[in-house]
């Protein structure tokens, strides 16, 4: 509880990081509001997967970047030195930035089911229950992908690397069973697939079935594998 109020202190400070958090998701989905005004229908169809997509990806850009500043500034060595076990210490991170997720997530929903009008086939409020977790997944993938960043450009560099890949292969240009072979077998191994097909069943098919159970499984069960595989990577140091 410590670690994640001092987190979250932290990034009240940092107003670009309030802004990437806040503000950037609620711009873009705007933008792609306004973008298809003229063509009636576009925006329910597209709307609401991408309403998970982006929290997903600014989430996995701060908390990358926030969690190598721990690192490269000392306080996560200093943290280590303390009697906490490390998932106990990356739990705190990944709670403090799972609230993050949470009011981004939220915030992002209100603004497109009450203001633009956002009309999905399914529930509105599993659709913000499902940005949630996109966003929860994308902050501690960032805290895993962190650990291989040395400087704030190279975790920079993660986003075109780690994140473009799984846009473009998780079915939201093109289906996945209508790509080569090898792409669809590779997209079956991306989180980002089963997050993109978890908010089209719901908002476009309004489907409630086993395929969608699975999906939020493999997004549950990257979430805590991507905790697990971090505090793999911190190495405790004694005083």
């Amino acid at each position: 509880m410590a670690t994640s109020a001092r987190v979250l202190l932290q990034v009240r400070r940092d107003p670009r990081t309030i802004a990437l958090l806040l503000l950037v998701p609620i711009v873009l989905i705007a933008l792609l509001d306004w973008l298809f005004v003229d063509q009636p229908g576009v925006f329910d169809r597209i709307g609401a997967p991408l309403l998970g997509l982006f929290p997903f990806i600014a989430m996995f850009v701060v908390t990358s970047i926030t969690m190598l500043r721990e690192r490269t500034t000392g306080t996560l060595e200093r943290l280590m030195t303390l009697p906490l076990t490390k998932l106990g210490l990356l739990g705190g991170y990944s709670g403090a930035f799972a609230l993050a997720a949470t009011v981004q997530a939220a915030l992002v929903s209100a603004l497109a089911f009450l203001l633009l009008g956002l009309d999905v086939a399914g529930s509105p409020w599993l659709i913000v229950l499902l940005a949630i977790l996109n966003a929860v997944l994308g902050s501690t993938l960032g805290l895993f992908a962190s650990a291989f960043a040395r400087t704030e450009f190279q975790a920079v560099q993660f986003m075109p690397a780690f994140v473009m890949p799984q846009l473009l292969l998780c079915g939201l240009f093109v289906p996945t069973d209508q790509m080569a072979r090898p792409l669809e077998i590779l997209s079956y191994a991306l989180p980002l697939t089963y997050a993109y097909d978890a908010l089209e069943r719901v908002a476009v098919e309004g489907a409630y079935d086993a395929r969608l159970a699975l999906d939020v499984a493999v997004l549950v069960g990257c979430t805590v594998l991507s905790v697990v595989l971090g505090a793999a990577t911190l190495r405790r140091r004694t005083p």
